[in-house]
């Protein structure tokens, strides 16, 4: 287990963009940081359980099967259009910091769908982690792996809900252009996915 190496590509991986990071900007920017750290606990939880499946080899089922892969791909794209077209629907009159925020329950919702409904993330943590993993230490080696991944991804949100506060507090008087921008970014990224491809069965 190289954790020279397993670090910064994992880190890498955590900061890159994508719905789960553009949640914890949206949610930083609407409702602090704190906020958005806690509603990310529900993503790391997702994660987490995610990480186990792929250590029981279940990982395996998105990358072998297109069938499996394509209904996660259009249940997650579809819930990502719709999040994106929720937020460039809500009016600028009533987007003030106050009307923008979601309910924290609301908020975990979002941040736990968003994770386990792109099937990107358990190909991941079923195609990155064996890498890195010894046979002889199997289990503790995924533990330790997972445990950084969750750690990182921690540092991720922090970073992405500070940006996202400091973009609110440079425009708090232009709060809708961020708002559109982000349900826009989230149509995108539901887009997107529904271009993506199952991967070959001779994936690692």
């Amino acid at each position: 287990m190289d954790l020279a190496f397993f670090i910064p590509a994992c880190f890498a991986l955590n900061l890159a963009f994508g719905p789960s990071n553009l949640l914890a900007l949206t949610h930083g920017a609407q409702s602090g940081i704190r906020f958005a750290m806690a509603a990310a606990l529900a993503r790391i939880v997702a994660f987490a359980g995610m990480i186990a499946a792929s250590a029981l080899g279940l990982g395996l089922l998105l990358t072998v099967s297109a069938a499996a892969f394509t209904v996660v791909k259009l249940v997650g794209a579809a819930y990502l259009i719709w999040l994106g077209i929720k937020l460039l629907r809500t009016r600028p009159e009533t987007q003030s910091l106050a009307t923008l925020a979601p309910t924290l329950p609301r908020a975990l919702r979002r941040e736990a769908l968003v994770a386990l409904s792109n099937p990107k993330a358990i190909l991941i943590f079923a195609a990155f982690f064996p890498q890195f993993v010894p046979m002889e230490s199997y289990w503790q080696s995924y533990a330790i792996l997972g445990g950084l991944f969750l750690a990182l991804e921690l540092v991720a949100v922090g970073t992405y809900a500070t940006a996202g506060r400091f973009a609110a507090r440079l425009a708090a008087s232009r709060m809708h252009w961020l708002n559109r921008a982000s349900g826009a970014t989230m149509v995108l990224f539901g887009l997107l996915l529904l271009l993506a491809r199952a991967p070959s069965r001779g994936t690692a």
